[in-house]
C-alpha cells in the first residue's frame, strides 16, 4: 500500500497550470514540522521541518488555484512517487512528489480572509 497523510503549511503561492484539454495541475510546497522535545535523560531534540512537493490534479487543482495561499494549513492524503531526470549539466537528479488524492483546508476562513 502506498499512502501518505500530511498536515502542514504551504510554503509559497501554489503554481497552477492547465495541460491537455484544459486539465488543471497544481504544484505546491508543504512544510511539516516535528516539534522540539526533551528526552527523559534530559537530551533536547530540536524542531525539524521537512518540505514536500505536492501535485494535485483536476478539481483539487482548481480549488487550490482559488482558495489556497502561502501560509495556509492543509491536510493532504495521497501517494508518494519517485522519479529521476538529468539536469542541464548532465547530473542525475531524484525527485520525490506526493500525488494528492484528497485535500482539506485547515486554515479558518476568518484567518485566510484577513490577509
Amino acid at each position: 500500500m502506498n499512502k501518505v497523510m500530511l498536515i502542514g503549511n504551504v510554503g509559497q503561492e501554489p503554481e497552477v497550470r492547465y495541460v491537455d484539454q484544459g486539465i488543471a495541475c497544481a504544484r505546491l510546497r508543504l512544510a511539516t514540522t516535528e516539534r522540539a522535545y526533551t528526552l527523559q535523560n534530559g537530551t533536547q531534540v530540536p524542531e525539524h521541518t521537512d518540505w514536500h512537493n505536492v501535485i494535485l490534479w483536476r478539481r483539487l487543482a482548481e480549488i487550490v488555484e482559488q482558495y489556497v495561499h502561502k501560509g495556509d494549513k492543509l491536510y493532504i492524503e495521497g501517494r508518494i512517487r519517485y522519479s529521476t531526470y538529468d539536469d542541464k549539466q548532465g547530473q542525475r537528479r531524484n525527485v520525490t512528489e506526493i500525488w494528492a488524492d484528497n485535500m482539506e483546508m485547515l486554515t479558518p476562513k476568518s484567518a485566510a480572509g484577513a490577509e
